[in-house]
């Protein structure tokens, strides 16, 4: 877990579990009573002065603490606008005089961090010849050449370039799109931030984004029409799909939303256009309920779902892809091949990649028609792809791994990667610390519990 790079999510973290821990000390046994359903309350309690823990909390982290609040679906555009209000350190209130400071006394006696970046998504420029990694662990862009091989017995592989540091306004970033045309690197995070960052190609170290757009909150994940020069933005909960125009910035609305309760939209995160058939693919895990309603909670079949490109409001799929032969657990992010209509996904938890076939016109519970998994892969939970039709190259990023792996274009099986991009030791498991909120201990056996 990191100190410093996460300062929000540690703040959150800390203020809960003291929280916790102070109201079930706060008051004597024999005050707990089970409360009904009609009546919540059980005490309150004044609680002691006491000292906090060193965080390095700043005005910014402080005033993240003060926006707590359970996440909202704007209704209108009216309302949307109302929520996006800008994100920017800059904008934020300064901290008062009353606010608490942190005591930076208490030191920790030793810290559980991963010091290797976490591989969320990855890109490709054929302009400059460049692979570019989003790591969503150590909140940083990290470019390398498209031809890099870690030798086997070296530790590791130097980048290019790496874009990081407070000003470039990189958090946990998951959504990674790179322009064909001049090499920008579009970028989204999905979790405090809500924004996409653009960076120019020639971006490196900590410098601010060329541009910025404050998006609605947790969004996963991009594709772009580029003959429409429309930009498709995929949103994990409460779910939709908003689209932008692709030159969108500061607090511009989306032209069109997909969204609402016929369109079985789910925990969504990959997304695909398919500008030939004009056709719009998007993945979800299954992770379905009416946030307003409680008890509405269920699991369905992760699922590809197929809409018409230009679909907007609450529109049903035109087709579903689901069932056991898909074998989709968690799929990440896709790519469609135009030349033959191969639809490439990334299938984190299946620790593979899963390509279908003739998806324009694919239904129901089908099976891909290869699957690149197995020892010799080198794949590591694998949530980013993207295709090279020029080298004729599929390549994927590891978020268990700190690493790269390139194949052929039509591989299929346990195959060996023909390049392999490390960032950290071979064999490392990368710790995927990320959004952590709670921390547990087994005293029974020794053990920490952080759930991700």
């Amino acid at each position: 877990m990191q100190l410093k790079s996460t300062r929000p999510g540690l703040a959150l973290l800390a203020f809960g579990v003291i929280s916790v821990c102070l109201l079930a000390s706060a008051a004597p046994r024999s005050e707990v009573h089970t409360p009904s359903l009609s009546n919540r309350l059980v005490s309150i309690q004044h609680l002691p002065d006491m000292e906090m823990c060193s965080s390095d909390l700043t005005a910014t982290d402080l005033w993240a603490i003060q926006q707590l609040s359970p996440p909202l679906r704007p209704e209108t555009p009216v309302q949307m606008a109302a929520l996006q209000q800008p994100a920017r350190p800059q904008n934020r209130p300064a901290a008062t005089a009353a606010a608490p400071v942190a005591n930076r006394t208490l030191k920790p006696e030793r810290t559980i961090r991963d010091a290797d970046p976490t591989y969320s998504a990855i890109g490709l420029d054929l302009l400059h010849d460049e692979i570019i990694l989003q790591d969503n662990n150590l909140w940083s862009t990290r470019v390398f050449k498209r031809t890099d091989n870690t030798p086997v017995g070296q530790k590791l592989t130097e980048e290019q370039r790496v874009i990081a540091g407070d000003k470039t306004e990189i958090q946990f970033n998951n959504g990674l799109y790179i322009d064909p045309k001049n090499g920008d690197m579009y970028s989204v995070e999905s979790d405090v931030g809500d924004r996409m960052v653009v960076f120019s190609h020639e971006a490196n170290g900590n410098v601010p984004p060329k541009r910025m757009l404050h998006t609605i909150h947790r969004v996963y994940n991009l594709a772009v029409d580029e003959t429409r020069q429309e930009l498709y933005a995929t949103v994990e909960f409460p779910p939709e799909v908003d689209v932008y125009p692709k030159t969108a910035q500061g607090e511009d609305l989306p032209i069109r939303r997909l969204i609402g309760p016929h369109t079985g939209l789910n925990s969504l995160h990959g997304i695909a256009v398919d500008e030939k058939n004009q056709l719009l693919y998007v993945n979800t895990w299954g992770h379905d309920s009416d946030f307003k309603v409680q008890g509405t909670g269920r699991y369905e079949d992760p699922a590809i779902k197929v809409y018409a490109l230009n679909a907007s409001g609450d529109t049903p799929p035109l087709r579903v892809i689901s069932g056991d032969k898909t074998q989709l657990d968690w799929p990440g992010a896709m790519k469609l091949n135009p030349e033959n209509g191969d639809l490439y996904v990334a299938n984190d938890i299946g620790q593979s990649l899963l390509v279908f076939s003739n998806i324009s016109t694919a239904q129901g519970n089908v099976a891909p028609t290869r699957v690149i998994k197995g020892a010799k892969t080198k794949l590591s939970y694998p949530t980013g792809i993207v295709l090279d039709l020029v080298h004729r190259e599929v390549w994927a990023s590891n978020m268990g791994s700190s690493s790269a792996t390139a194949y052929p274009l039509m591989a299929n099986g346990d195959v060996e990667p023909l390049r392999h991009i490390r960032s950290a030791p071979e064999g490392k498991r990368s710790l995927n610390f990320g959004r952590t909120t709670a921390v547990a201990y087994d005293s029974t056996r020794e053990q920490i519990l952080v759930p991700n």
